[in-house]
């Protein structure tokens, strides 16, 4: 092959590599459409405890002390009338909008509410409309706060498919959130009627 072919081969496969790049990182800024459920009424039973959007964010906050105390305590374990081994991550309580403060529960949904150990609570998740935002597939630290940031872009745009509750939002660990280097999750987030 002469110079001038493999200059053009050269710059035809870093095209490409540009070409590849632009339209993967596109692709990442482009926001899934959320799908509207109709969610039936279900009980969590699980741990609890109440923060803030900013408490979190500052580093002072409770929710990646709860998912460490959930296995390291082994609290799937002790859940009784589950219905399966997927776990919930439950909003709830809310004392105004995303910037108040709210319960956050990590459980899973049983069949019946009674038994609960000493230590753990229960939690109703209503029936209702709820816009199911999927994350990225990826590390659990990085996917979940990345979704989070992209419903708020959503709700701030009204590209949510409604207007948000505030009354319950949840996450959903099923089998996609095994591996937690690679993992998908799905966010309901409740709307109004």
């Amino acid at each position: 092959m002469t110079r001038a072919g493999r200059q053009s081969c050269f710059f035809g496969l870093a095209g490409l590599v540009v070409l590849a790049t632009i339209l993967v990182s596109t692709a990442q800024k482009v926001a899934v459409q959320p799908k509207i459920v109709e969610q039936a009424e279900f009980w969590v039973v699980g741990i609890q405890a109440r923060t803030t959007n900013a408490k979190e964010m500052s580093g002072q906050g409770v929710i990646s002390q709860m998912w460490g105390r959930f296995f390291k305590e082994n609290i799937p374990d002790k859940i009784p009338n589950k219905v399966d081994s997927t776990i919930y991550a439950v909003y709830s309580g809310y004392a105004s909008d995303r910037n108040g403060e709210y319960d956050f529960m990590i459980g899973a949904k049983v069949n019946a509410v009674t038994g609960v150990p000493e230590g753990m609570v229960t939690a109703k998740v209503p029936a209702g409309r709820y816009a199911v935002v999927p994350s990225a597939t990826g590390p659990v630290e990085q996917v979940v706060p990345a979704v989070w940031r992209q419903v708020w872009e959503m709700e701030d745009k009204h590209t949510l498919g409604g207007v948000r509750a505030y009354q319950t939002d949840f996450e959903v660990y099923d089998q996609r959130s095994q591996d937690p280097k690679n993992s998908q999750v799905d966010l309901y987030i409740g709307l109004k009627r």
